[in-house]
């Protein structure tokens, strides 16, 4: 959600945090209602009596799109749709996980462990995503427990910090590759919108990365006009050429 200026900084901000940027980008593909039907089990016992929501963003609001209770860890959604979109599964004003309202049979599956979603080609594709990315992030942060393990071992502190340099580093540039690669491959569907958004989500405010400009000056049209980058792109240029006013000036930013 892109809000106006922030009166501390002045800095161009967005606050989506409260929905932890699974937030939808409905793209209408057909004229005509579907028919979607979305199962799902948790062996997660504090959902047991719970009330779960499907959440979309329609003009800058979260709005619901579908409720069901779970009930001995399982529950269903179905109903029609008219466009492909992108959702939020909440629990009250919890953002559980996101996934993709198409056609076709959905399957849910939340543990302790993680969530999946899998029944349909573009769910099939966010989550083959999301388990690749969670296996490289659970890479990274495991470097700190090697570095206690090569201290504990008596290794040269100096050696440590180059071998794990490096490793951050490449398991870093593979992170970005595997971000950049899918957008990229999904700029023309619901997908390319939504990861982009879960990616600008943990920004303070919104600014243009290197990963970012890599990924616009590849961008079909299609990606480019959709609202949200569109919102995104103009605070991110706007809060660049403020903080450039701001080095020159020598006031830092």
């Amino acid at each position: 959600m892109l809000v106006s200026l922030n009166d501390e900084d002045n800095m161009q901000m967005f606050d989506m945090r409260k929905f932890f940027a699974f937030l939808a980008v409905p793209l209408a593909l057909f004229s005509c209602s579907k028919q979607y039907i979305i199962q799902g089990n948790s062996t997660v016992q504090s959902l047991d009596g719970k009330m779960l929501y499907l959440k979309t963003l329609k003009d800058n609001q979260l709005v619901n799109v579908d409720s069901c209770e779970v009930i001995h860890g399982q529950f269903e959604f179905s109903g029609t749709w008219d466009s492909t979109m992108m959702v939020n599964l909440f629990m009250d004003d919890e953002s559980i996980m996101p996934l993709v309202l198409e056609e076709g049979n959905v399957q849910i599956h939340i543990d302790h462990a993680e969530q999946s979603v899998t029944g349909t080609p573009l769910n099939d594709t966010l989550y083959s995503f999301i388990h690749e990315k969670s296996r490289i992030d659970n890479q990274i942060a495991e470097l700190s427990h090697k570095e206690s393990q090569m201290i504990m071992d008596g290794m040269d502190h100096d050696e440590i910090l180059k071998i794990l340099n490096e490793e951050a580093a490449r398991l870093n540039q593979k992170n970005d590759s595997l971000v950049i690669g899918f957008i990229s491959k999904n700029f023309d569907n619901v997908l390319g919108p939504g990861v982009f958004m879960i990616l600008t989500s943990s920004f303070p405010y919104p600014i243009i990365t290197p990963q970012i400009d890599s990924l616009m000056s590849i961008a079909t049209p299609y990606f480019q006009n959709n609202s949200y980058v569109k919102e995104y792109m103009k605070l991110a240029t706007e809060n660049m050429e403020l903080m450039k006013e701001r080095r020159d000036a020598g006031l830092g930013f």
